[in-house]
């Protein structure tokens, strides 16, 4: 007893089950601290939370996650205790709480018990966190940490989703050569694993890659590939910012198909709404379809969509609510609301003159030197495209 006590002796089974009856308590009491019914009750509440996240009912599994990590009885049981906390982080992340989430995540990640696989999960989590508020150099440094020591036959499921997550960062922040060269690995690891978690997602965010590059059949073709896979075998949730990724793909590379992604964004918009989809998922669908009203010429429609993406994200998802302004003004401008698209211009320009001058800055100078180019601002036209050739390096 006092070699167990001090840590220098594990008990066998044996032992343990010996103990427990000399106790008269139960085994489960004896190992974790709680009893069965404990224990039972723990089990059912975290399925209850899980189940209310994949259900898209994502403030009630906020709440469900936070009562379960503020049970006293959990403190105790590892495995528990990190299942509620990433749960925790996730229904933080789709309520749009990223930074709470983060803070989450972070804690999780330095845990010692924590396995393998979990890590990559949380590192797949925190990157993407990350680059949803805008922070794309810290959503880099996470995922390339993780990735580091991956080696010629090291790669998994879990780490080409990783790596994919990472791809996407490397694609926001402007780094298309970098991205080009990382997309063609994941693929090179996809098909070496032969797996259809990492065949999706490293044609998905290959497809994007190739899209931004100027290959936009090479891009409908990957993203084909990874909606026919994944409408087999994956989760509804990723199967619903599939289909939005895909219609969005198709409105730019084959803008006469426009009624088809519109339908498809509907679909997905309706998906969304039944699972897990972070608000940033949700805002960016949104965004798709104003983008497809504009398309089809009906502003009325499309200002309403742009309106609700700026409703979910507020001012809090780093450049997502500047797309959001941006659709905003082109749609009252269509409709002769001069003034109210003069405004929302004038958001999206006071923020880009805020923020740091990179290269992924200049598509947004030159969307706001085109519309007020449109409205006869010819000064403020003239300054915003200076401004794009500034961030572009020229």
């Amino acid at each position: 007893m006092s070699l167990i006590e001090s840590g220098k002796r594990t008990p066998t089974p044996a032992v343990l089950e010996l103990l427990a009856q000399k106790l008269d308590c139960s085994l489960t009491y004896l190992v974790n601290g709680v009893t069965a019914e404990q224990m039972q009750e723990l089990e059912v509440g975290l399925s209850f939370a899980r189940m209310a996240l994949e259900n898209g009912e994502v403030a009630e599994a906020r709440r469900r996650y936070a009562e379960l990590l503020a049970d006293n009885s959990l403190a105790g049981l590892a495995s528990l205790r990190q299942d509620a906390q990433y749960g925790y982080a996730l229904a933080l992340e789709a309520c749009g709480e990223l930074g709470e989430a983060i803070a989450v995540l972070s804690e999780l990640s330095e845990s010692e018990a924590v396995t393998a696989e979990r890590k990559i999960a949380v590192a797949l989590a925190m990157c993407r966190c990350h680059r949803e508020r805008g922070d794309f150099s810290a959503a880099v440094e996470v995922g390339e940490a993780v990735l580091a020591n991956v080696g010629t036959g090291a790669w998994t499921d879990g780490l080409v989703e990783l790596g994919a997550t990472l791809l996407l960062a490397y694609l926001v922040r402007g780094d298309l050569l970098r991205a080009g060269h990382f997309a063609n690995e994941l693929l090179v690891a996809a098909e070496g694993l032969g797996s259809p978690r990492a065949t999706v997602a490293s044609c998905w965010n290959a497809a994007l890659v190739a899209e931004k590059a100027g290959r936009g059949e090479e891009a409908m073709s990957l993203i084909e590939r990874a909606l026919a896979i994944h409408s087999e075998t994956g989760d509804q949730r990723n199967l619903a910012r599939l289909h939005q990724a895909y219609a969005f793909t198709m409105l730019r590379v084959r803008p006469s198909d426009v009624e088809k992604a519109r339908d498809l964004l509907l679909r997905a918009a309706r998906d969304s709404d039944e699972t897990a989809t972070s608000t940033s998922d949700r805002a960016r669908c949104s965004l798709a379809l104003a983008y497809a009203e504009l398309t089809m010429d009906h502003p009325e429609d499309a200002a309403e969509h742009a309106g609700a993406a700026r409703d979910l994200i507020g001012e809090s998802s780093g450049g997502l609510h500047m797309d959001a302004y941006l659709l905003l003004s082109q749609a009252h401008h269509l409709l002769h609301r001069d003034e109210e698209s003069g405004a929302e211009l004038s958001k999206v320009s006071s923020w880009l003159e805020s923020a740091p001058q990179t290269r992924k800055l200049a598509d947004k100078w030159m969307a706001v030197a085109e519309l007020r180019d449109r409205a006869g601002d010819q000064d403020l036209s003239v300054d915003a495209y200076k401004r794009a050739l500034a961030c572009a390096g020229l």
